[in-house]
Parts: C-alpha cells; sequence; structure tokens
C-alpha cells in the first residue's frame, strides 16, 4: 500500500477545497443562522420549540426531495459540463425546473391536505398534561405559513446545483449568505416584536424563512441575468422552454431512483424519528436541540461529499476514468477524517450546547448524551457520504437506493420499531443500537467502490 494511493498532492487538494469552499462556507453559514433561529425559537419554550421542530420533519422531507429531483440531472449537468456540452447543460437545467416546480405543487398539497395527520404522528409519548395540544398548535402554525416557501425553495435548489456543476459555486453561496442574514435578522424583529414590530413568536419565524428564500432566488436569477459569459447555460433557456424527449427519458431513468432514493432516505429517517418519539416529547425536544448544531457540523463533510460528486463527475464525463478511480480513494480517506475532526468537537461541546436552551434540565442531559452518540459515528457517516456520491457521480442510482434508502428501511427502520414498541430499552442505548448500524452501510458502501462499476462516462454512452 503506498501513501500516494490514498493521499493526494497539494494540487490535488487545491482543486478539492476550491470547489468544496464555497459550499462549505454556504452551508455552514445556513446551519449557523438556522441554529440562531432555533434558539430564539427556543427562548419562546419548550412547546414552541418542539412545534417547530415536528413542522420542519416535514420541511425536511421536501428538501431533500428537491435535492434527489435535482441530483439526479445534475449527474448528466456534471458530466455534460466536463465534456464541454453547454446545450446539455441547458436542458438539464430545463428538466430540473419542471420537475421541482411539479415536485413542489403535489407537496405543499399533501401537507395541506394531511396536515393533521401527519403532526400528531410525534406527538404520541409521554407529555405533561397540556404539553401536546400546545405543541401541536405550534407546529400547525408553522407549518401552515412555511410551505408558501416550497416552490421558491425548489427554483432556488435549480440555479444552484447547475452553478456548482459549471464551477460557478460562488454566487450560490453569496446568495445564501445574503438569504440567511434577511432570515437571521427578520426573526428577531419578528419573534419578539423588536423595533417597534409586532410579536409574532411561531409565525414571525415561518415569515422570517418565506421571505428569505424568496431574496435567495432573485439574488441567483439577477447573477445569472447579468453575467451572460459565465452562466452561459442561462442564455436562451426560457425561448425554447423544452428538453428532448430521448435526453428527458434518459435522465429519468437515472434519476428517478435518486430522487426515490432521497424521499424515502429522508421519510424513513423522519419514521426512525417517529419511533424514537414514542420514548416521550422531551425526546422530540432534546433532538430538536441535537440536531439544529449536527447539521452545523455535518457542513464540512457534507460539503466535501458535493465536491466529490462534482470533480468525480467532471473526470468521468471527460473519460478520465483512471484519474477517477484513483481520486476516489484520496477522497474517501479526506471526507473520513474531516469526520473525525468534526466528531471529536461535537463530543467537547455536548455539555455546553443544551444549556443555551430554555428548557427542563432532563432535556439538557438527554441531548447532551444523544450529541455523544452523533459524535462517536460521524467518521462513519462521512465516509458513507463520500462513498455514496462516488457511486453517484457514475450513474449507478440503483446501487445509491440500495446502500442508503434501502439501508434506512432495512435496516434502521425494523430495528427502531422493535425496539420502540415491543422493548422498554432507555432513549440513549435506542439511539447507540440504531446509530450502531451505520458499520452496515460502511461495507457496502466500500463493496461498491472497489468494484468499479461507478467508471462510466453516461453523455458518451448516451449520445
Amino acid at each position: 500500500m503506498k501513501k500516494s494511493d490514498y493521499f493526494g498532492t497539494r494540487e490535488f487538494y487545491r482543486h478539492v477545497f476550491t470547489v468544496m469552499i464555497p459550499i462549505m462556507i454556504q452551508g455552514a453559514f445556513t446551519s449557523f443562522v438556522n441554529m440562531l433561529d432555533n434558539i430564539m425559537v427556543g427562548r419562546l419554550g419548550t412547546a414552541e420549540m418542539t412545534g417547530v421542530s415536528v413542522a420542519n420533519q416535514f420541511v425536511f422531507v421536501y428538501m431533500l426531495c428537491m435535492f434527489g429531483a435535482v441530483s439526479g440531472a445534475g449527474i448528466f449537468g456534471a458530466q455534460f459540463h466536463g465534456s464541454g456540452n453547454t446545450e446539455g447543460v441547458r436542458n438539464t437545467f430545463r428538466f430540473k425546473i419542471m420537475l421541482t416546480i411539479l415536485l413542489a405543487v403535489l407537496f405543499t398539497a399533501l401537507l395541506i391536505w394531511k396536515q393533521d395527520a401527519l403532526i400528531s404522528m410525534y406527538l404520541k409519548g409521554e407529555a405533561q398534561e397540556g404539553a401536546a395540544e400546545a405543541t401541536f398548535a405550534y407546529a400547525k402554525q408553522y407549518l401552515n405559513l412555511v410551505i408558501i416557501e416550497m416552490i421558491p425553495m425548489a427554483l432556488c435548489q435549480s440555479f444552484a446545483s447547475t452553478l456548482r456543476e459549471t464551477n460557478h459555486a460562488t454566487p450560490p453561496m453569496l446568495a445564501g449568505i445574503v438569504a440567511v442574514l434577511v432570515n437571521l435578522c427578520l426573526n428577531y424583529i419578528l419573534i419578539f416584536g423588536n423595533f417597534g414590530a409586532p410579536r409574532l413568536g411561531v409565525a414571525g419565524a415561518a415569515i422570517a424563512t418565506v421571505v428569505s428564500r424568496v431574496v435567495e432566488l432573485a439574488i441567483n436569477l439577477i447573477w445569472c441575468m447579468s453575467n451572460p459569459k459565465k452562466a452561459v447555460f442561462f442564455q436562451g433557456v426560457f425561448r425554447n422552454f423544452r428538453v428532448p424527449a430521448s435526453l428527458m427519458g434518459k435522465i429519468m431513468l437515472k434519476g428517478l431512483p435518486l430522487m426515490l432514493n432521497e424521499t424515502l432516505w429522508s421519510g424513513g429517517l423522519v419514521l426512525v424519528d417517529q419511533c424514537y418519539s414514542l420514548r416521550g416529547l422531551n425526546v422530540v425536544s432534546a433532538q430538536n436541540i441535537v440536531y439544529t448544531f449536527y447539521d452545523l457540523f455535518c457542513v464540512a463533510f457534507t460539503s466535501c461529499g458535493s465536491a466529490i460528486g462534482i470533480i468525480i463527475g467532471q473526470e468521468l464525463g471527460a473519460g478520465e476514468l483512471d484519474k477517477a478511480k484513483s481520486d476516489a480513494k484520496k477522497l474517501c480517506v479526506l471526507s473520513s477524517i474531516i469526520g473525525i475532526i468534526v466528531g471529536a468537537a461535537f463530543i467537547l461541546l455536548s455539555g455546553i450546547i443544551p444549556q443555551i436552551y430554555n428548557t427542563t434540565e432532563e432535556v439538557r442531559h438527554l441531548a447532551s448524551a444523544i450529541i455523544i452518540v452523533f459524535g462517536a459515528v460521524m467518521p462513519m457517516l462521512a465516509y458513507c457520504n463520500a462513498t455514496y456520491f462516488i457511486v453517484r457521480a457514475g450513474g449507478k442510482t440503483l446501487i445509491t437506493m440500495l446502500t442508503d434508502c434501502g439501508y434506512v428501511w432495512i435496516f434502521q427502520l425494523p430495528a427502531a420499531y422493535f425496539i420502540s414498541r415491543f422493548t422498554d430499552i432507555p432513549i440513549v442505548p435506542f439511539y447507540v443500537i440504531i446509530q450502531a448500524l451505520q458499520v452496515i452501510k460502511v461495507a457496502m458502501g466500500t463493496y461498491f467502490v472497489k468494484k468499479g462499476v461507478w467508471l462510466t462516462n453516461i453523455v458518451e454512452e448516451k449520445a
């Protein structure tokens, strides 16, 4: 085993971080401000914090569904860009817009139609008298407003993913930063009624989120219109808004499994969380604290995964299969190292993070314990994230379904369902058992990356 097989040169890491850092900055900034928003809502009380947390479970599923929708076409977008085919990139962008708007409309209709039943899923555990009713009311209030952002969010995903695939990651990063600053300022004003504004509480948080998403979309759109030489794919995109049927079929063939994967994966995690919630509303409150900071810490290796998908995709599109195979090993090692660093930091802060919230000591103690569990498995999560994006870059979306949502539905969810319904195992050991199953996903990811089934140039192959 040579060191050069697993560690790259300075030039290699310079290229990786050039792609990765703008994505990381946007993600970190978004997660940081989301964390501050969450703390602001948490200062209102446990019921408000838990209600927003429950509503955001469904927003999470929607966001992952959008990610899957644009990622399916994005496999082609990255490879088209790597091969210098601008019209191909333009057509994938058109496809993203069509699909994401359709999904936004369907998802909005579902959240309106089945809202009460969905929220009630998380309010079946033990709770103090009146706590479940209050949490239900706050969740409903927040969700009824935040669904307005569904279509703007869909369009933002289409713009941001295409810009990154064409090596323009900075504009969506800046748009995201401005948007979260708007969100933060409006939260401070509307949640607490500062500067003479009405004190809207949970409703203020939802309004701030919607406005910030519209601002993000506007900035991305203006940048593309103002930079025709850089956003080449955007020029004439609406002049003939159609996608060749042959390409649409090919994108659907590769992209539909990926979209289903993200939807089923996120839906599976929501159901796992529902199993946790049967241990009581304190668990839901603790999860809200943990997941807010977990998202912030995970930005490092999730951004690395996005960069891996772009880099490997472009190399495959350019026909550099040997280079892609060599770089894949190095990128897996890099992602794992990042996971070790952020996991250790998460554990070190486990006793400090929960103290920020205006909640009970029991919730704080529970949140600290769950943080330690997640910190311990972060290296595995980071490695699995890298293998997922490598296999996906080669268009092997059925394999990604097996290793991602297949893992959740075959292993994690049945285990969580059994433990929650048929045992009295306390919540912390419950978490340990479910997260320890990540070992299975590590084994699956390693097998498929080493096998090299993802080493394909799909745009040349399908030309």
